[in-house]
Parts: C-alpha cells; structure tokens; sequence
C-alpha cells in the first residue's frame, strides 16, 4: 500500500519543491496550507496578512498542488495558532524577552496538531519545506536531526523542541539539496512558485511591524519607565520595555561620552538596563525548556558548539545539567548579546543534540 504523506504549503518555492519530491518518490501526497490569520480586505493582504496565508499564498500553493496533481485543502487554524503562538509570543515581550514564534509553530502546529489531522487521513507523516534532515540510527532506532547541506539555508535551528515522536512523523525532502537546486527543479517542473522571492519577516506581522503588532496587541506593555545603569542610577526614560532588545545599542535616546547597550530588560521595574560594550559579552547563560534528541539526557558535561541566534555561528562551548529541563551553557569565548527568550541550539557537527530556551545569563 502507498504510503500517505501529509504536506504543509505556505505557497512559497520550498514546500512547493518538498511536495514534488515525494510525488516523485511515489507518495500519495496531500497539499495543505493552515490559514492563520483572519481574512480581511483582500486587496491589503500583504499588509494585512504577513506572508503566510494571504490569498496570494493560498492561491499558488492550489496552482502547485493542481500541477502536480494531488489534493489540496486550506485549513483554518486561527484559534490553535491564536492559543499555541502568537498570545505567547505576545507574553514573552511583555514579559522583557525576544521569542522566536517558528519553534513555537513547530513544535505546535506544525509537528503537533497537524500530525494528528494528518493521520484522520490515513498518513504516516508531515512534510515541510524545511532545510533538515533527519535519520535513524541502526543502533538505538532513535531519530537524529541534523542541519541542512546548504549551511546557508540550515533550520534546524527552528526544529530543536521536536520529540521522538514528532521527528518520525516528519519529513523534509529539500534538507539533502541547496537552495539554488531547489529553484531549478522548480522551474523544470514548470512551478508558479519557481521565482518567488523570500520574505524574511515573521510571518503573522504585516510589513515585520512587529512593534506595531504588539502596541495593538498590548498597548498596556508600552507604559514608559526608567532606562538605568547597572548601579540602579536613572539615565533617562524609554516607551515600552518591547521596544528593546539585550545588545541594542542605537535609539537608546541617551546622552553619553561613550557607547551604551542594553545589557538587560527588567519587567519587575520596567527598566532598561545598560551598560558598556562588554556587559553585553556572556561567558554563561542559563538554558530552560531544554530538549535532547541525539542524547536520552544529559548526565554530566558534554562539549557542543553552542548557537544562540539564527544568524549566529555555533561557537565552542559545554553543557552541563541542573535541574530537570535547564541546563549551564558555558562558552569557550564569551558570546555577544545573549536575548532571554532566544533559543539555544547545541551541535556536534551537523548534528543537532538539543536545544533550550535562554533564561538569563549567569555571573561566575
């Protein structure tokens, strides 16, 4: 019997070359996109929509799915998204801290709920257009992930929270190509998707406004408060606590003989805190809601190389357990601007060992 994949479309070149590879391999596949945001005024819809689900995207994820001759269905998936993403994506920078809501999306909706819609239909997995790859060893029959070949395309970044479970139901068929590659298939075969541009925005923020997002989203986290040095002395004043990032240094609005940075947000004072340039240089940070994949768990320190943002080159480093779920990251050099809220990703090689959640950096 042919077996069923599932395949997310977002209407861009990747999912749309993902589909075709497994039409190729003999899959029955199954083309979905998952509308996430509410269908208002059309003829806005890039502002309206982000890039995810506006018509536009809807309507080349059909035209692919019609080429390559499978079924195709749009999903609504508003209120999962509403619960599983964007409230706590809202909450984080409320709370002082730099989410990334693709791990959320991820480990929620993508590999979560639509798995289980997914096998309503009879199929044995999800694909998506992610630049991964995953495999099982012969040994353990535990699922490894591993990045990209194309390290410039690499998200495995974005994948870290994925459990055993979720890593064996998913699939992603572009993760063994680069991304020149995959445009040339896609213009072989003849997709509306083949030239798409990317978009780099999140994809729920019209025009990555995301500041403006979330002043309609919770004016309430926009109330000003103190900007202070790390004595606690007022330095000036700031509108919002969101409006900041650790290791920002531009628009600070202060006057001073030398450079400042914002070396932490502290929503229990409202306050911005600054401070010179190596304040922002962290030798340790402590990482939360950590997930291992290559490993059961971690029993004692082990040496990885550490990524801390998704432009950020893994940088050598070891980990060592505390509690159940956290983790003491400690790098070799010290790392700029660590963001509470940011993932952590843990390497060795192209492997992917596990990830967490950056809680704080920690003081020798």
């Amino acid at each position: 019997m042919t077996e069923r994949i599932v395949v997310g479309m977002s209407g861009g070149v990747d999912s749309s070359v993902a589909a075709a590879l497994l039409v190729e391999q003999g899959f029955d596949v199954i083309g979905i996109t998952l509308r996430v945001w509410p269908w208002r005024e059309p003829e806005e819809a890039t502002r309206k929509f982000g890039s995810c689900c506006s018509p536009e995207s809807v309507d080349d994820a059909r035209a692919v799915a019609r080429r390559l001759g499978i079924p195709y269905y749009l999903l609504n998936s508003e209120a999962e998204f509403e619960r599983a993403v964007i409230e706590p994506f809202a909450r984080a920078y409320a709370a002082g801290r730099t989410p990334v809501p693709c791990v959320a999306c991820n480990r929620d909706v993508k590999f979560g709920s639509l798995v289980q819609r997914a096998r309503a239909w009879d199929a044995v997995a999800v694909a998506t257009g992610h630049y991964a790859r995953i495999t099982r060893d012969a040994a353990t029959g535990r699922f490894l992930l591993w990045r990209g070949l194309d390290a410039r395309k690499d998200q495995s970044d974005f994948l870290w929270p994925l459990t055993q479970a979720q890593l064996g139901a998913a699939r992603f068929p572009v993760g063994d190509l680069g991304k020149a590659a995959v445009r040339a298939k896609a213009r072989a075969l003849g997709l509306v998707t083949a030239d798409k541009p990317e978009s780099q925005e999140i994809c729920f923020i019209p025009d990555d406004d995301y500041r403006g997002f979330l002043r309609r989203r919770i004016p309430e986290a926009f109330g000003p408060g103190p900007i202070v040095d790390g004595q606690g002395a007022v330095l000036g004043h700031h509108g919002g606590l969101v409006n900041y990032t650790v290791g920002q240094r531009r628009g600070l609005g202060l006057s001073s003989a030398r450079a400042l940075y914002v070396t932490a947000l502290d929503p229990s004072r409202n306050a911005v805190v600054v401070g010179d340039a190596d304040r922002v240089n962290v030798e340790r940070i402590r990482a939360e809601q950590v997930n291992f994949i290559a490993i059961d768990a971690l029993s004692g320190p082990l040496a990885v190389a550490a990524k801390i943002r998704h432009s950020h080159e893994p940088a050598a480093a070891t980990i060592q357990p505390l509690e159940p779920g956290a983790v003491l990251v400690r790098f070799e050099r010290p790392q700029r601007a660590p963001a509470p809220g940011q993932s952590v990703v843990f390497y060795q090689g192209d492997l992917v060992v596990g990830g967490g959640v950056i809680a704080r950096a920690e003081v020798p």
